[in-house]
């Protein structure tokens, strides 16, 4: 080995290393901004908990307020690690749920924006809009088989009571037990705290420290999704190049994985855009990775819960788990039944045609799905 290729490789070890130090402290101020988003609310409403979620007590306002938070930030990771801040602080599981579901759907906007590079071949643009829209359309068939379900039975708030329920029953497996994070935290947040208590009433306070908690969530989760890139990136391709065509099953899977890696569901289903747009792929091919893509942006929220101390720490491991058991049931259930499983490829190649047609139907979609009907709702539902 030549001094040179010597030289440059002890460069990659040590930029790597370095990259890996950056993503453990940014995990690590995820992790104090969940718990400072969760102390700034109790803090800052008290006893009128109850009051301020009138406004989304109703699943259908929950809902939208989920899709118009992701499709703002662009990254539904952020939004249920924001809302499992809130469950911390005292929102009932119960009106988080629909807004899990709606952050599931707002997170489909990145992959339809990325599309629109391939607006000027109408070929491209319109595989490459269905690429997209696969995404939109399973997520949106999976809220209108599951909020209806939830309503009427509470299907994923029990599955969740059941799989918490070790940690409710079991003195030995209680959540205080296992929350190993609460020393690592729990500094940090005093120290926030502190100071703002000495000079500001509780509810400014406490709104404050929220508002510091969500721009900490938005710093850490965005500077982890690039440092896992430039981490994973050749070992996330080889994944993608192997799941693709090797059976359904392996590319829900894959997709989970890589989803995982780059810590971003928005990132691995936007890279399969041009690789359809260019005709590489079909839409069929990449459906099944997209699935997987759901499943593994769980994992933030899980880690986000895991921040979670006090009476609601339970709760908030519950609401982590209720994104996990929705998007598993969702992908079961539609790509498990035939019938079903058609339906978002369907939507998605006649969406594709249309936009080729007419630019001006893109435009209506994104404004319509993730931007008009969800604002108006949540506008009349107050």
């Amino acid at each position: 080995m030549t001094p040179h290729a010597t030289a440059v490789e002890a460069t990659q070890s040590s930029s790597n290393w370095f990259r890996w130090t950056k993503l453990a402290v940014m995990l690590y101020l995820l992790l104090v901004a969940v718990a400072m988003v969760g102390s700034g609310f109790k803090w800052a409403v008290g006893d009128e908990a109850k009051t301020l979620f009138a406004f989304a007590s109703h699943p259908v306002a929950g809902l939208m307020i989920g899709i118009v938070a992701t499709a703002l930030i662009q990254s539904s990771s952020t939004v249920t690690s924001i809302i499992v801040g809130l469950v911390a602080g005292g929102l009932p599981v119960e009106a988080a749920i629909p807004m899990v579901m709606g952050a599931n759907v707002g997170t489909s906007v990145t992959n339809t924006i990325v599309s629109l590079g391939h607006a000027r071949c109408k070929v491209e643009f319109s595989r490459a809009f269905s690429c997209a829209t696969v995404h939109d359309f399973f997520n949106l068939f999976a809220v209108a088989i599951f909020l209806p379900l939830e309503m009427a039975f509470g299907l994923l708030n029990k599955i969740s009571e059941w799989l918490v329920s070790p940690l409710t029953q079991a003195s030995d497996m209680s959540i205080k037990g296992l929350n190993f994070v609460k020393p690592l935290t729990k500094p940090v947040v005093n120290a926030v705290q502190s100071p703002l208590e000495a000079a500001l009433p509780g509810n400014i306070g406490g709104a404050i420290m929220i508002v510091m908690g969500i721009a900490a969530i938005v710093i850490a989760i965005t500077i982890m999704g690039k440092v896992m890139k430039k981490l994973m990136v050749g070992r996330a391709k080889d994944m993608l190049k192997n799941a693709i065509g090797r059976g359904p099953l392996h590319g829900i899977f894959s997709g989970s994985v890589v989803t995982v890696l780059v810590q971003s569901s928005s990132t691995t289903t936007s890279l399969m855009v041009p690789l359809v747009g260019s005709g590489v792929l079909k839409v069929r091919d990449i459906y099944p990775f997209t699935l997987g893509a759901n499943i593994g942006t769980c994992i933030t929220a899980l880690l986000a819960a895991t921040a979670v101390t006090g009476e609601f720490a339970v709760f908030a491991l519950q609401i982590a788990l209720v994104h996990l058991s929705f998007n598993i049931l969702a992908t079961a259930l539609i790509f498990g039944i035939p019938f079903l499983r058609e339906l978002p490829l369907k939507g998605a190649d006649w969406l594709g045609q249309l936009a080729a047609k007419s630019k001006a139907a893109v435009l209506a979609y994104i404004s319509l799905v993730f931007v008009i009907v969800p604002g108006s709702i949540v506008l009349l539902s107050q």
